[in-house]
């Protein structure tokens, strides 16, 4: 029996089947993560049938028709400017942190007033207020793809797990600990694309691992030698990245927990890093005031992003992969060429440092969060 519907999907590039089993609907996803303009997409379709039992005969035009598109998308040309649509006066005090839910229709802000903010994209209005934290929110993420949940964590040691739709905290994450010399904040924490685990990163200079529906740690990263600054899933969930005070990037075996690799190369410490959405290369930003793009299977770096004036707080990949936004202490967020480190545009208009951005899930939106206490978006 076929599947019930065929879905796209353009970032990662793959194909969601939706199939009754049971008298249940469920879906299954099928990865076109090596998916290129040159692709031979009926070779790829008939490889795909031998692997998926549900992709049969009768449906095979469609799957190639479907993979044309994705093809199609990937092929597409890209100039897109962006300019400044709106500014948000967003929290009372700076903010450290934006995230965009998957359709872009809402995203959240983190503040040193101790509270998260949920927005609507389009109108700028407040949709709720995310409160209990004891001390700053610096690290906020949406479970995306579902976005019905939002993680936060903060300088009081604990992460809390939110209802979107409600606002109402699910609970609260607690397990780092203080180690002589370094206080135990959590600022970074990632969702993986599953939404059953979840990792933050502490000053503690370790990252844990939690399960999302009992709240119980997993696994503890311990490899660093200074404080974690960032910390992200890869697409498949297969492996972490980790970024730190101590200048290095670091990838792990997310099933074990078991390090796998250490990339290094910047004369600073590392303050964010990121995988791009094919899991292929890993970005790196740092206090240098520059940006490093490496090869996720080679651990070498082929890219450099050199021109901020200051140290560099946030890095992100597009959806497409082809186009890498940071934001720095000189005021600005660039963006630029993923394959050449060529810097395309200059984002100006914050009148003190940047700390976070975002892109969208289409691309096509960027929202920019100041030590200014405003947010910028921008089309």
């Amino acid at each position: 029996m076929g599947p019930r519907r065929l879905l796209l999907r353009y970032f990662p590039p793959g194909i969601i089947l939706e199939y009754v089993e049971g008298g249940e609907l469920k879906t299954r996803s099928i990865d076109l993560l090596d998916l290129s303009p040159h692709t031979d997409v009926i070779a790829l379709v008939e490889e795909i049938q031998k692997e998926e039992p549900l992709i049969t005969a009768s449906c095979k035009e469609h799957v190639i028709r479907l993979v044309q598109r994705l093809q199609e998308k990937l092929g597409e040309k890209e100039d897109h400017k962006f300019y400044l649509f709106k500014v948000l006066r967003a929290h009372i005090l700076p903010l450290t942190n934006v995230a965009f839910n998957k359709s872009g229709s809402c995203f959240i802000t983190g503040s040193y007033d101790r509270t998260c903010k949920v927005w609507d994209t389009a109108s700028g209005e407040e949709l709720h207020t995310l409160e209990g934290h004891k001390n700053v929110v610096y690290a906020i993420a949406f479970n995306n793809p579902y976005g019905d949940k939002i993680a936060t964590g903060s300088f009081d040691k604990t992460c809390k797990l939110w209802s979107t739709e409600t606002g109402k905290c699910y609970h609260t994450f607690r397990g780092h600990t203080a180690e002589i010399g370094h206080s135990a904040e959590i600022v970074a924490l990632s969702f993986n694309t599953t939404g059953d685990r979840i990792i933050t990163g502490s000053f503690d200079c370790t990252v844990g691992v939690w399960d999302v529906v009992t709240g119980r740690m997993l696994h503890v990263l311990i490899g660093h030698r200074g404080e974690i600054s960032s910390a992200q899933f890869n697409w498949d969930c297969s492996l972490i990245v980790t970024g730190s005070m101590d200048k290095t990037c670091m990838l792990w075996n997310a099933t074990t927990g078991a390090h796998i690799a250490t990339l290094t190369g910047h004369s600073d410490e590392i303050m964010d890093v990121c995988f791009d959405y094919a899991g292929q290369r890993i970005a790196t930003a740092s206090a240098d005031g520059s940006g490093r793009v490496y090869n996720a299977e080679t651990k070498k770096c082929i890219a450099k992003l050199e021109g901020h004036g200051g140290e560099i707080s946030k890095i992100c990949f597009n959806p497409k992969g082809n186009r890498i936004l940071t934001a720095s202490s000189d005021k600005t967020a660039r963006l630029w060429d993923a394959a050449t480190g060529h810097c395309l545009q200059i984002l100006e208009g914050h009148t003190d440092e940047i700390f976070s951005c975002a892109f969208n899930y289409k691309g096509n939106i960027i929202i920019t969060g100041s030590k200014d206490n405003t947010c910028r978006v921008w089309h």
